[in-house]
């Protein structure tokens, strides 16, 4: 009866399983599709007015970024035992220090922003200004191991959704904003609500039974007795053919305008991607014009040091020459200064001669 049970419990574990993993993935493409929504939002919008904290479009995508940013952070652990919720600053303060020429520091001195959650919605509009707000979640995502630190598992900056949010972002880099690092914007106690109406459109089906003017027509001939029911049938099939017409022309003009914005953001990435080419291109060619004025001027000190070694053997050999020729000419030289031992034999015989001829004169001398 145990072993019932639990192959009875199981399945129900497993479907349980199942509908979070699929509640969690629809969660994750649901807000990156309309993140992509409202960058396309914005890109429109910015080609008639520039982009401030009262354009709607902009207070949507910093809700949808703030959501993205907070999607499954981990919190911070008390000494009770509770957990409080952080705010995604405190991952991009420490993920983003290695970018270069940050802002990190400069948001942390503002006296005007006191919260964390106030600091990152200043970090947004900062980047924004300066184009680099791709640059910084790339940079972000390459650290894994402070984001694994900061994140669970199943959230959009752990997965492949961190890289799609980055590439979506980089059109964001062609929009002129201009914001006001003050007042109510910065506001941290206001929560990030996402306005999905914007991004919802229903498009009526052909194969639909009914349509929106279908149910007009016939609630606004319900009370009416003097039409026929044949009457009513032509004109019915009449009205329905022509508005099943009429939808499928405005399905496919919302298909032309959707393939259109698609076209031109496509182009504008396309474009992106070639400047950042072109870029690499001439930092690959200036490294490699570096490394080859390196290669040649190390050849030319290795031949230089070679010729200097050279001489000074030449001048340690002249020098040892010079040092034998100089030992041998003051052998010489002393050589010369004394007699030779036949002289001075010669000499002792002469002077024991004298002595005798000395010592035979005083005798006879003293005789």
């Amino acid at each position: 009866g145990v072993m019932a049970s639990q192959q009875q419990h199981h399945p129900v574990r497993r479907s349980k399983a199942a509908a979070t993993g699929r509640s969690a993935a629809v969660e994750r493409r649901n807000l990156l599709t309309v993140c992509r929504f409202s960058v396309k939002t914005l890109l429109d919008r910015s080609c008639f007015e520039t982009i401030d904290d009262t354009s709607p479009e902009f207070t949507n995508f910093v809700s949808i970024l703030e959501n993205i940013l907070s999607h499954k952070m981990k919190g911070t652990a008390s000494w009770f035992g509770y957990e409080s919720p952080r705010s995604f600053w405190e991952y991009i303060r420490v993920a983003c220090n290695k970018v270069p020429h940050n802002c990190i520091r400069s948001i942390e001195s503002m006296e005007n922003v006191p919260s964390s959650r106030a600091k990152g919605r200043a970090w947004i509009r900062i980047v924004l200004m300066e184009k680099r707000l791709a640059e910084y979640i790339s940079s972000a995502l390459r650290d894994i191991r402070i984001t694994r630190r900061f994140y669970e598992d199943g959230a959009i900056m752990q997965g492949e959704e961190g890289v799609l949010l980055a590439d979506t972002l980089i059109g964001l880099n062609t929009i002129d904003f201009s914001f006001c690092l003050k007042g109510e914007a910065l506001d941290g106690s206001c929560p990030a609500v996402i306005d999905y109406t914007p991004y919802l459109k229903f498009v009526q089906s052909a194969d639909s039974i009914s349509s929106d003017e279908e149910e007009m027509r016939t609630m606004g001939s319900s009370g009416s007795e003097s039409s026929t029911p044949d009457k009513t049938a032509t004109a019915a099939s009449i009205f329905t053919e022509q508005s099943s017409l009429f939808s499928k022309c405005k399905r496919f003009e919302q298909k032309y305008r959707m393939a259109l914005e698609q076209k031109g953001y496509l182009e504008e990435l396309v474009r992106l991607r070639e400047a950042q080419l072109s870029e690499a291109v001439s930092r690959n060619k200036a490294l490699e014009q570096g490394l080859a004025d390196t290669h040649l001027t190390h050849t030319l000190e290795k031949q230089q040091l070679e010729y200097i070694i050279l001489e000074l053997q030449d001048q340690l050999t002249i020098l040892k020459n010079n040092d034998i020729r100089s030992r041998q000419e003051l052998t010489a030289h002393l050589t010369n200064q004394w007699p030779s031992p036949d002289a001075l034999d010669t000499n002792a015989v002469a002077l024991d001669t004298l002595q005798d001829v000395y010592k035979k004169r005083m005798q006879q001398w003293d005789k």
